[in-house]
């Protein structure tokens, strides 16, 4: 009963792929009336931190149209973190494929390309990526 409820007709629904970090979403989006699933759960459910769930809703808040689309997620690796970037970058995706007009507004808030920031890795003879291990004189 419940689970019929939450379920989005995915007909007439563009497809879009967000990435950042290790984290993969793969975001259908639709006319609608504002329904954010992810996983199978309301992105409220999903993500606990307060700035992720504003960060998911600021590519419909830029183009004023917070409850005209209907967004289903399917995000997988990495933390929340990454997976709430790479929401926001499928969801910049595929409002452009609904309207490419949208294109400038959104590519000044940085949101239609990828976020290439990684962890650095760990080098040899170093506790971290940089930070070396103390140096004793005596």
């Amino acid at each position: 009963m419940n689970e019929t409820s939450t379920k989005i007709d995915l007909k007439d629904s563009m497809y879009a792929t967000g990435r950042r970090k290790k984290s993969i979403a793969k975001i259908w989006l639709k006319k609608g009336s504002g329904k954010i699933l992810v996983n199978g759960k309301n992105y409220e459910d999903y993500f606990q931190r307060s700035n992720h769930k504003m960060q998911i809703l600021r590519p419909f808040e830029i183009i004023n149209q917070a409850t005209s689309y209907d967004v289903r997620c399917s995000v997988k690796g990495g933390g929340h973190t990454g997976q709430a970037g790479a929401m926001v970058h499928g969801i910049s995706k595929a409002l452009l494929l609904f309207d490419s007009s949208l294109k400038p507004t959104l590519k000044k808030e940085k949101l239609t390309s990828r976020d290439s920031r990684a962890v650095e890795r760990k080098k040899y003879g170093h506790r971290k990526a940089r930070r070396s291990f103390q140096f004793s004189k005596r």
